[in-house]
């Protein structure tokens, strides 16, 4: 079997390597054994969070529907039961959106939820 030389391969993927824990800091940022680990954990946090991401998000929005519904004398669950009742399908974010930004059409439409 003849031999392999990898320097410049080697090379390469240190770099490779390197490049990916710029901003790091002490050695994470400097040698490659550490370096490597810390890619290995930053990806699995990345991708664990990710996934959080899309929950805190839907708390918040749950969040925000709630306290624009108390202004209007509805609960979060009233208005949520309201909603199915009355077949409308309007997602959480655009109900937050509206309850952030435009308050007076939330409280007409709870209103109209009401009645």
């Amino acid at each position: 079997m003849s031999r392999v030389k990898r320097g410049t391969m080697k090379s390469k993927h240190r770099r490779y390597i390197l490049a990916q824990t710029k901003g790091y800091r002490f050695g994470r940022k400097s040698k490659e054994r550490v370096a490597k680990e810390a890619i290995k954990h930053a990806g699995s946090y990345a991708f664990r969070h990710r996934k959080a991401k899309k929950r805190e998000y839907r708390n918040l929005w749950t969040l925000r529907i709630n306290a624009a519904a108390r202004e209007a004398g509805f609960s979060y669950s009233k208005l949520i039961g309201a909603m199915k009742k009355a077949n409308i399908a309007i997602d959480r974010k655009v109900l937050a959106e509206l309850a952030k930004n435009h308050p007076e059409t939330f409280t007409r439409f709870a209103e109209q939820l009401a009645k």
